[in-house]
This record gives C-alpha cells, structure tokens and sequence, in this order.
C-alpha cells in the first residue's frame, strides 16, 4: 500500500505514458494497474501529451491514443486527450482539418474525459509559436466552455528557470532554462492566460503545479475569487511545497478555504518513474490529511496540513469526480478507428506504430 494511515478515497489525476515508448518490456496497456491496486485508488487519469519538441520525446497523436487503449483495457481510467501540432511553428491558416475545436470534436466522440494542455509551458510555447489568447485557440476554447469540459493546462513554470542560475547545462538539455532564446516571461504567460479567462469566465480550467502561486497565495485566491471553475492541481514541483512550508499556518488556511478548487496528482510517468509516482503520491497524501514530519522535497523535511475532513475528501477525489464525471466515459471504437487513419501520417515511431498495431487488433 502507498498509503501510510487511513486510506480515503483517492484519484490520482496526473499522470502521464512516456511519449517514447522505449522500455520494450513494458506493458504500455496495463502499466498503471498495479500503481492502482497499490494505492488502492479510486480512479487515476492519464494526461495524453501528443505535442512536443520534434525529435525529443514522440509526443505525437500516437500518445492520444495509447490513453485511449489504456481507458479500454481498465474501468478505473480516466483520460484527457491533447491537441496536436503537424508544424513548429505553427501556421493557423495551414491547419486545415486540423483546426483545434475540430481537434477537441474529435477527442471527445472518441470518449476522452477532458483535455491536457501543455501550451503554456515556456518550451512548448515557443515551438507552438502562437498566444494563447490568439485566435488560433479562441474557437476551442469557447467550445469547450461552452461544453463544460475539464481543461488540465501546464501554464507558466518556477520563476527560477529564468534565471542564470538554473541556466545549467542539465536543465538546458531538459528545456526548463528561458535565460537566453525568445521565450514569453512568466507575467507575459499569466496576462495571455487572464485574457483568455476574461473572453471565456465559465471555463472549466485547472492550472497544473499549483499555477507556480505557491508563493503567491492572495494573487491565486484573487484568481479563484473572481473565476468560479478555475482550480489547482497539488502535483509537485518540489518548490511549492517549499513555499507552502515558510507559513503553515497561512497554507493550511488557504487550503481549507478553497477545498473546491484543488486536486491531487503526481506527475508520474510510465514505464520510467513507477517507484518515483509511489513516492510522489504518499507524500502529497500525508501532507493532506497528517500533520506527521516526514522528508519531503529537496531531503528538506516538511509537515502535513492535516486539514478537516471536507476539504480532504475534495482535494482527494470528490473535486474531480465533480469536474469530470463519476465514470470514465466510453470510449467510441469507431471515431477512435477515424482519428487513427487520420492522424497516423503523424506518427513516425516505429515501437508506436506496432503499439497501435498490436492494440487495434485487440480491441478492435
């Protein structure tokens, strides 16, 4: 069991397949079902990242897909479908077919649960090459406020990766240094993003690792204060538990206060950080619902919220449940054959293509 007290219902809500494939004697299928059973869990939800740096990781559609077998093969998985890109940057007038609200009409016949959004990461923004209030994403958007569907975006990253400090060459080769290039400062990505919340008040949007506001709590509850569907996800970077350490007390208000804005994840990746999502999902869980000292992020030891009751069963599951559904939706065989046979020019990995091969055989 991961968890080290009294186990409540839990869903981890970020999670993601490895984009390349690489481990040939991993069960890409299976792979999150004894993470699971382990927990035990509720419920886990896959974030499909199918856009990225070309020749880095294959986040191509083929990532979509593989979330799509995946919430096949077991009850308890729920999916979030992304959007893809066939050029960096990219053209919106050579889109086509493409376009990202006939992107996200086709994610959600398939039977996707929400969608991811890594656009508002510094790197994946730059390769994009389009604002996020631009009208390249206004129709997706409006659409998707206009269905009620649970947005999960990657917006901003720590203040510190614009700085020469971090601008080592371990955190250059991973993408996370934005001292040199042309890449948008972290209040630029914040003041897109408010514009969008402005034309769109009523989307449903969860912004990932706390929105990188852990060390600005008032601004973030200004935020909830004035957007009634905007949350937070607790999955670490390391950095805002850090910040949420340096005032427990003001933390802990903070989070019994807006129970219902905030949910767990981990950021778990498989096949590669099995044991690491383990790790990730008894610390945020003990720092819900304990006030143990426990070792934490960075070998720094840090102390549980130990909040009541209500804001633990909401942060934990009940949130999400609420958001997305109590279900993860079926998955619709047939558009999911269309997105296949449209989307499969994409693909270019070899261990993708016979995934997918293998898989469609299977199910279909």
């Amino acid at each position: 069991m991961i968890f080290n007290n009294e186990v409540k219902e839990v869903i981890d809500m970020h999670l993601h397949i490895d984009g390349c494939y690489e481990d040939d004697g991993a069960d890409v299928l299976n792979g999150f079902d004894e993470y699971i059973e382990k927990g035990p869990f509720r419920a886990v939800c896959i974030a499909a990242l199918p856009s990225g740096k070309k020749g880095k990781a294959n986040r191509d559609p083929s990532n979509n897909i593989m979330a799509a077998f995946c919430k096949m093969a077991n009850p308890k998985v729920y999916a979030f479908g992304g959007l893809t890109y066939p050029d960096y940057p990219q053209d919106p007038d050579k889109l086509g077919d493409m376009e990202l609200d006939i992107q996200y009409k086709e994610l959600m016949e398939i039977g996707f649960d929400g969608i991811k959004m890594l656009e508002g990461k510094p790197n994946l923004y730059k390769y994009v090459g389009n604002r996020l209030d631009s009208d390249m994403f206004d129709k997706f958007f409006a659409e998707a406020e206009k269905n009620g569907t649970h947005i999960l975006m990657h917006a901003c990253d720590p203040i510190q990766f614009w700085t020469e400090e971090y601008a080592t060459p371990e955190y250059i080769a991973k993408g996370w240094s934005y001292v040199s290039g042309d890449y948008p400062t972290k209040e630029e990505l914040y003041s897109q993003i408010e514009n969008v919340l402005k034309k769109h008040p009523k989307l449903i949007i969860t912004f990932a690792h706390f929105y990188f506001m852990a060390d600005e709590l008032e601004r973030l509850g200004d935020i909830f204060d004035r957007y009634e569907n905007v949350g937070v996800d607790i999955t670490p970077g390391g950095e805002m538990y850090l910040s949420f350490n340096e005032d427990r007390d003001k933390s802990r208000a903070f989070f019994s206060k807006y129970s219902e804005r905030i949910m767990l994840g981990t950021d778990g990746c498989f096949p590669k950080c099995m044991r690491a999502m383990e790790w990730l999902a008894d610390r945020t869980y003990r720092y819900i619902t304990t006030d143990d000292t426990f070792k934490g992020f960075d070998d720094k030891y840090q102390t549980g919220l130990l909040l009541e009751k209500t804001a633990q069963e909401n942060i934990l599951s009940k949130n999400f449940l609420r958001k997305v559904g109590e279900s993860p939706r079926e998955i619709n065989k047939e558009a999911l054959k269309r997105y296949i046979e449209k989307y499969k020019h994409l693909i270019k990995d070899e261990k993708a293509i016979s995934l997918i091969e293998e898989y469609s055989k299977k199910f279909f």
